[in-house]
């Protein structure tokens, strides 16, 4: 390629794109190279770090042309936290990013058009929303001491924070308390949580990290269904039933499904406090249960709700739906590469239709974004 770029070589660029993880995208002679904390628009020059056939990576030395949409990061850890990726830039261009970055991925994975991914719908309160975070420690030989914080940038150590700016002030004051009294060694992971109002959540289950987003996330879902016009509702990894539960009254009757035996204990109390008795829960896998939750109900008349894992649904539940064909498929989720796969599957031979996808930023600042999006059953 006639490429002349070493380990080390300092060079300036001008940033044309920001790809999806939140590394900005630019060119030296005809190399690709990647670099983060930058904004496209941007002439910045930066120092070679990784070096490829095909592409570079490199690392900010300095920004020399700024775009107007770059703002002073509120947290003193960033860019050197592995935690946000996006703390540079205007949280109005945020979204903007965001949504292209979607439909990017949509046109590019899931081969669907990306008129159907509609604006992101923003988070009321940008910092201090995040109920959950994960606390990592390490022990640091050179320095003789255990570092307590995140993964850094590099992945490979830990890096030793006071703070967490995009967590919730409770969380913080939690921080404090694990410093005071850390774990006995490195290599320890602690969880700590602000448990949702009127929720039972058992330890280890799934909720929603973003309290001040979440009657969006809600009212975006129940929206879908009643314009589906679905009578029965099948909410897959339902967790402790907030799906289910909050969509109850769309419906005549629902079931929810998940492996998490104290998830679904706590679905059926969280139903019960709040009278709920059109629905129940069962604890099974996905795949075990579905072609007969599906004979139960009229296809015609159920909708199904898929909340999976970052990693996506397991190519055995895509093939039941195509095959059992529901009316309705509502697929959430926090990973939009892997439901861009799986939504390409479920719409392959015209089975399914993409009718709209709904992206909402349950994570500012960082690269990840949560979506909905709605499928009907092509006639």
């Amino acid at each position: 390629m006639g490429v002349s770029l070493k380990l080390g070589d300092k060079i300036s660029l001008t940033i044309h794109d920001l790809a999806f993880g939140g590394e900005g995208v630019g060119r030296s002679e005809e190399l690709v190279v990647f670099v983060p904390f930058v904004i496209v628009g941007e002439t910045v020059e930066v120092e070679i770090t990784e070096l490829k056939k095909n592409f570079a990576r490199a690392r900010l030395v300095r920004v020399i042309t700024p775009s107007p949409e770059r703002v002073e990061p509120q947290c003193r850890y960033f860019g050197a936290c592995g935690g946000c990726q996006y703390q540079h830039i205007s949280y109005a261009e945020q979204l903007r990013v965001k949504q292209k970055q979607i439909a990017d991925l949509f046109e590019r994975v899931g081969k669907l058009s990306r008129a159907v991914v509609a604006p992101v719908i923003g988070c009321p309160q940008p910092y201090a929303y995040r109920n959950r975070i994960m606390i990592r420690s390490q022990w640091n030989g050179p320095a003789k001491k255990l570092e307590i914080g995140f993964v850094r940038v590099d992945n490979k150590f830990v890096e030793d924070i006071t703070e967490c700016k995009i967590a919730e002030p409770a969380l913080n004051e939690q921080i404090t308390e694990v410093r005071a009294h850390p774990p006995h060694k490195g290599g320890i992971k602690v969880v700590l949580r602000v448990q949702p109002e009127g929720w039972e959540v058992p330890k280890d289950s799934f909720f929603q990290n973003n309290f001040f987003l979440l009657p969006k996330l809600v009212e975006t879902v129940r929206t879908m269904l009643t314009t589906g016009g679905a009578r029965h509702l099948i909410d897959l990894y339902c967790g402790v039933g907030y799906f289910g539960i909050e969509a109850a009254s769309a419906v005549e009757s629902f079931v929810g499904v998940e492996y998490d035996k104290l998830a679904i204990a706590a679905a059926r109390r969280n139903a019960a406090s709040r009278n709920i008795n059109n629905g129940e829960f069962v604890a099974a896998q996905v795949e075990e249960v579905l072609p007969e939750l599906l004979k139960k109900f009229s296809t015609e008349n159920t909708a199904v709700i898929l909340d999976p894992p970052r990693k996506g649904c397991w190519p055995a539940t895509l093939e039941l739906l195509r095959t059992m064909r529901p009316a309705q498929v509502i697929y959430v989720s926090c990973h939009p590469a892997t439901m861009a796969r799986d939504l390409n599957i479920l719409c392959a031979d015209g089975v399914f239709e993409l009718v709209r996808v709904q992206p909402l930023d349950m994570f500012p600042q960082t690269q990840h974004v949560e979506c909905v999006a709605d499928l009907r059953r092509r006639n």
